[in-house]
Order: C-alpha cells, then structure tokens, then sequence
C-alpha cells in the first residue's frame, strides 16, 4: 500500500482567484466516481455562471485516500480484480487525477482539522453523500456538517444522507451542528423526511447539480457510436436483471458496453473510461442500463432510455429520484412484465420527465439566487 501512495500522489492543485464574492464547495470532488466528479464540477459551474468566483474546498485525508483508491482497483470485492483489469483500473485512476488538476481548488487542508481551511463569506455543502453516517470511509467527518469551517454563511445544496435513515442516530451533536446551516437544500425525499423529524424544518428539494447545470456535460460532447449500444453503468447487478438485459439486447443485435466497470454479461467491456469519455460515451449511447444514482441522472440530462435496478446501498436514492422526476416506469423489478423493460428502454423518458425536471430547476434556481444574495 505504500507503493500505492507514492504512485497515485495527487499532482497540484489549481488554486482559484481570489475575491470579495468567493465561494467555497464542500463536496467529495476527490472520488474516483463519474457521479461525484461531475456533481461537483457541474455545481462550481453553474454558480460561476451566477457571477461567483466559486472553488472546491480542497481536503485532504490520507485515510481517505487508501480507502478510495483501493476501492478504485478492487470495486466489484469480495470478488478480486482480473489481473488483465488492474492495469486498466489504474489508467482510470490517473484520468481522473488529470481531471481533477483541471477543477479550481482552494489551497488543501486536512480534513481532520477543517478550521486550518481558509475563510470564505459563504460555503455550500453538497452535493454527494456528505450527511451519510454510514459512508465507509466519509461517514463522520465533521466538516461536512460546517464542524471547524470558517465562513461568514453556511448553507447546503443537494445534500443528502444516502441510505442512512436513522434518525435517532442523529440526533445529538450532528443534529445540532446542521442548526448551524442559515439554509439547507437536499436532493431526495430521504433527506428531506430527516431534516424534518430531526430538525423540524422543511428542507428544499432540489435537482442534482447534473441535472440543475448540465451546460458542462453537454460541452463534453458526443461519442460517435457506429452501431446501437446499450451503455452499462454500475456493478453487482443482480443475476435476474443480467439474464433479461443480455436477452433484450440480443434479441434486438444491440451491444452491451459496460463502462467504468467489468460486468462479464456486457458484449464488451471499456473499464478505463475518464470523466470526459463518460460523458460523451452516455450521450452517444443508444439507451442505458444502470444501479446507480447518476447512471440515472444522465439518462435524464441526455433524454436516454433507461432502465435502471435498485440495489441496497442506493434503493432510496433511486427510488426517490425517479419518483421526483416521474421516471417511476424506468424502475425493473424482479417478476416485471418484459412489455415495461421494453418500454424503459424503446422510449426516452422526455415527455414524462420534462414539466417535472422544469418545476425542480426554478425551484434550485431561485433557492441558489437566494443564498448568493443574501451572502455577506
């Protein structure tokens, strides 16, 4: 592991410019996930567009960074990584840190002592994961809930607690430490019922920043496929959901991509994919099929059929997004007709999604304008 260290050494950072309207993001921008990545650029995007000089709070942890980067090489534990895939998972990580070289950070901290980050007159927390008590490694950290941060305003956007959904554990100290937030904001109907039997206020729902600001992906632009593809986005798909995916796309000569990933049913197999080509692949992509959140979410940003499996890490998640948005049908469960995996993947999701997905954006929209106005 500590040849590992020395290997994947972050390169430097890209300090963002100073100034009086500065914004600081906390966020896991450093994870080695399509989701998380373009979350957090989309989110610093979508506020420099409002005038803002806007940055990524640059934490650092070397506990995090084992956790995360043997969770790149061995994402699909407790079955081990192919020796032909290592290489292939390692080319992934170094795309990603290029990525991130590219993304305007603040000067880096520990993320164990937050109040050593500098000072900002306003921090968004969020998107991403960063209330969820149960996140393997992320879970905890005060910081996400404003512990130690030095800022005039303390606000969060499209935050969420992932699957956890105790709200007895959290009461107490981080119950108390989000009172802290002048505004909260999350992005699923999870979160919202927390905030409320917790804190006893009605928390904004919002879109996540793909879908609030997806102006960055569509630069990104589009994978010229020759023929029709299905892009396979997640791991660990049930055997059910493998069998009638494999047997629709055969059926119709359309060829199965998993991409980020090894998924064995797949026709093919593009592991080492960077952000960028992830998201050109998914816009060129005939459909997608998918057991993550943001598998979903640039079906939705690029109009894409899709059906998508609930796992139990991020049934919630799923479930809450597709019902926010009327994207309900795109969900397949064991026992389904095959007319619904038919229609989740013969049909964009647009007509249903589109007046529903509008409502959320000028909802985010005036939530956003809000909180930068009333910053100091």
């Amino acid at each position: 592991m500590t040849d590992l260290i020395r290997f994947f050494d972050p390169p430097p950072t890209n300090p963002g410019k100073a100034g009086s309207n500065k914004v600081g993001v906390l966020t896991f921008h450093r994870c080695i996930n399509y989701g998380s990545y373009w979350q957090a650029r989309c989110l610093i995007d979508g506020l420099q567009a409002m005038g803002m000089d806007a940055v990524l709070l640059e934490h650092r942890s070397a506990r995090v960074d084992r956790a995360e980067w043997r969770c790149a090489l061995q994402p699909l534990l407790p079955v081990p990584t192919r020796c032909d895939d290592l290489r292939l998972y390692k080319n992934k990580i170094r795309k990603f840190f290029d990525a991130f070289a590219e993304l305007p950070l603040s000067a880096p901290f520990p993320l164990e002592n937050p109040d050593s980050a500098e000072e900002f007159p306003l921090v968004v927390v969020g998107s991403d994961e960063v209330w969820n008590l149960r996140h393997p490694w992320y879970g905890g950290y005060g910081a996400f809930y404003g512990e130690g941060l030095r800022s005039g305003r303390l606000v969060a956007y499209a935050a969420t607690f992932g699957n956890f959904n105790a709200p007895d554990r959290l009461r107490g100290l981080r119950a108390e430490q989000l009172r802290s937030f002048s505004q909260i904001s999350v992005r699923d109907l999870n979160s919202k019922r927390l905030i409320k039997d917790v804190l006893g206020l009605d928390a904004e729902l919002v879109l996540d920043p793909c879908l609030q600001f997806p102006q960055a992906i569509s630069n990104a632009g589009k994978e010229e496929i020759a023929s029709a593809c299905v892009a396979v986005y997640g791991h660990s798909f049930a055997g059910w959901f493998q069998q009638a995916i494999r047997q629709w796309a055969d059926a119709r000569s359309i060829t199965l991509i998993s991409i980020g990933y090894r998924n064995d049913w797949a026709h093919e197999q593009w592991i080492d994919a960077g952000p960028e080509e992830f998201a050109r692949f998914m816009a060129g992509a005939t459909a997608v099929v998918t057991n993550f959140f943001h598998g979903c979410v640039f079906s939705l940003v690029n109009d894409k059929p899709f059906a998508c499996v609930l796992t139990d890490y991020r049934s919630s998640k799923l479930l809450d997004l597709t019902a926010m948005v009327g994207a309900g049908r795109n969900v397949i469960f064991e026992g389904a007709p095959p007319q619904r995996l038919d229609a989740a993947l013969g049909e964009p999701p647009g007509s249903a999604t589109f007046p529903r997905i509008t409502a959320l954006r000028r909802n985010s929209s005036a939530y956003l304008q809000y909180v930068v106005q009333q910053a100091p």
